[in-house]
């Protein structure tokens, strides 16, 4: 009976719910992707409104995936603001500026890649790069080839999107307000 009890604590210990959520601190409203280690922890904060995306897998991995996506949305972030694009910083989690359908793309893309290692890498390393340059001109110039070309294509996508408003213009109100 007591290795029964002592597997199912490892079991819980040893996993991690990865998920997206909406919340509202202040009244400003965020997306949030984080990690908890109990279903229940997760609407349990009072931040968080509604729950949109979860899945039960391994500490190690969850963290990984999280890295991939905050490392994402960041290269995200940092580009439209290089392009001028207005973009309210809530404090806590990720702009409602970004629609959820877009975090929820680089989320499925980020967690469904962790499943093929070699995918995994390849796509990390093309996420890290792309930190620091465009993957367009990697990719036009010839620089890629093969499965590196394929996934280049699909992580530039997954920084793609664009904002209808420049610094001058007003952000939308919040739809709870």
């Amino acid at each position: 009976m007591l290795k029964i009890k002592e597997m199912i604590k490892f079991l819980f210990n040893s996993t991690q719910f990865l998920f997206l959520a909406s919340g509202v601190k202040n009244d400003e409203g965020f997306w949030f992707v984080g990690v908890k280690n109990s279903d229940e922890n997760i609407l349990d904060d009072k931040n968080l409104l509604d729950c949109h995306r979860k899945e039960l897998i391994g500490t190690e991995s969850a963290n990984d995936i999280l890295f991939a996506i905050n490392l994402n949305l960041n290269n995200l972030f940092d580009g439209l603001e290089k392009n001028k694009f207005l973009i309210n910083h809530p404090l806590l989690g990720i702009s409602l500026n970004i629609p959820l359908d877009y975090i929820e793309k680089i989320f499925d893309f980020w967690l469904d890649t962790y499943k093929d290692k070699e995918s995994w890498e390849t796509c990390l390393g093309l996420l890290k790069m792309r930190k620091r340059i465009s993957l367009t001109n990697l990719i036009k110039s010839g620089s890629l080839k093969g499965n590196s070309k394929k996934f280049a294509i699909k992580v530039e996508t997954l920084h793609s999107y664009k904002i209808s408003s420049l610094k001058n213009n007003p952000l939308n109100k919040p739809m709870w307000k």
